[in-house]
């Protein structure tokens, strides 16, 4: 049978403490016992269903972590105050001194800074490779590699990650897969599909209106509780923790994320397909001319399309931001980065979101300075917003 994760969200019964639809918000950062036996057991791990320290965790933070866990088909998970928090914590974890990680060479900035410049210090290293090439990837596993990272879906090119063949690969060699899946939460079940760790921003589209800032690492119980060890624990020590209140938020808004993707989804492919029909360079997983289309469409859950994010190639640097300053000014969406919100957002994630990558190795992945990454929002009348956006390219001269 199908995984349906929007069924194992909506399956979830969750009741406030006085009988309220919405769980109660745990506003205590501390838990008192009963007995002091209770809390050196708790201290000690022999004890569950206890509250101890809310860096811990907390009850808010709980219900939110079982809400992400469902809805990826993983054992638990752990949330965190971002989404940078959860991959580093999660790397970190996995990861000691002389430890080497295989990561794609397209992936958010943030990951790269982290990957190429701050995880150097604890002696980690990295090689980045060709996610979608799995003989390089193959040829670059050597006796210290430890983890292999990717994104489902990369940023800012939109390269399609073969999750199946990645799993095959690290089960071979005793490896743990790492999955990025902030681009298209719902789409893709990487957990299903052999990752053993699941990541997302849940600032993007998981929470949908950019007023919060949290991230997610889905897993199984035995590496939930690692990071949550008081020993040895990268959440725990690194006190990366998601507040209460903004764990409530989220997950108010998590309930309507299959609604919300369906729409972006659908939007996304309506501008695709205009966009490269008039003959720009458009890059959009549910296109055919994407290189790994066929790869997308067999891993996807498919009634939620192929994600709400694309991007188009306008040539040059100076192109691309005078269309951007022009598509504000005709109120198509807003020049920002980040991704999820209701209305489209854009940038140019040469100068932006992908900026802590050199020119040099942007120019060698295919990052053109021309590119405009976009997360299409919820329009009510795309039709609408595509002629806009068209006039904008004609008076240009992007399109004539």
């Amino acid at each position: 049978m199908a995984f349906k994760p929007a069924n194992k969200l909506e399956d979830l019964q969750q009741f406030g403490e006085f009988g309220g639809i919405n769980p109660s918000i745990s506003d205590s950062t501390t838990y008192t016992f009963l007995t002091a036996k209770s809390m050196q057991d708790t201290f000690e791990g022999k004890t569950e269903g206890c509250y101890l320290y809310s860096r811990h965790t907390s009850p808010s933070n709980l219900n939110l972590s079982e809400a992400l866990a469902a809805m990826e088909g993983t054992e638990t998970a752990q949330v965190f105050a971002s989404g940078m928090a959860a991959i580093s914590s999660t790397l970190l974890q996995l990861c000691n001194a002389g430890d080497h990680i295989l990561s794609s060479r397209t992936i958010y900035g943030g990951t790269y800074a982290f990957l190429k410049h701050f995880s150097p210090k604890f002696k980690i290293e990295t090689t980045f490779v060709d996610i979608t090439a799995l003989d390089r990837v193959e040829a670059a596993i050597t006796p210290n590699t430890k983890v292999l990272y990717c994104e489902c879906v990369s940023n800012p090119l939109l390269e399609v990650a073969n999750i199946e063949g990645l799993a095959r690969l690290t089960k071979k060699y005793n490896l743990k897969l790492v999955v990025d899946n902030t681009f298209s939460p719902l789409s893709m079940s990487p957990a299903l599909l052999g990752a053993d760790v699941v990541l997302h921003s849940l600032t993007k589209f998981i929470n949908g209106s950019s007023d919060t800032v949290g991230g997610v690492v889905c897993s199984s119980e035995d590496f939930i509780n690692q990071l949550k060890d008081i020993n040895s624990g990268a959440s725990m020590l690194l006190g990366a923790t998601m507040d209460s209140m903004r764990a409530a938020s989220i997950l108010k808004n998590i309930r309507t994320l299959h609604i919300r993707m369906q729409q972006h989804s659908k939007n996304a492919m309506y501008l695709a397909e205009k966009l490269e029909a008039n003959g720009l360079k458009t890059v959009y997983p549910g296109l055919r001319s994407h290189p790994e289309h066929k790869l997308y469409k067999s891993m996807m859950n498919t009634q939620y399309g192929f994600g709400g994010i694309l991007t188009v190639d306008v040539g040059t640097h100076d192109k691309a931001n005078a269309l951007m300053e022009l598509m504000q000014n005709n109120n198509i969406g807003y020049l920002a980065v980040s991704l999820g919100f209701y209305k489209t957002l854009f940038s140019a994630p040469g100068s932006s979101t992908s900026s802590e990558i050199p020119e040099a190795e942007q120019k060698e992945m295919g990052l053109s300075q021309g590119i405009i990454r976009f997360s299409i929002g919820l329009d009510a009348d795309i039709e609408r917003t595509y002629r806009i956006m068209h006039d904008c390219m004609v008076q240009l001269e992007i399109l004539k």
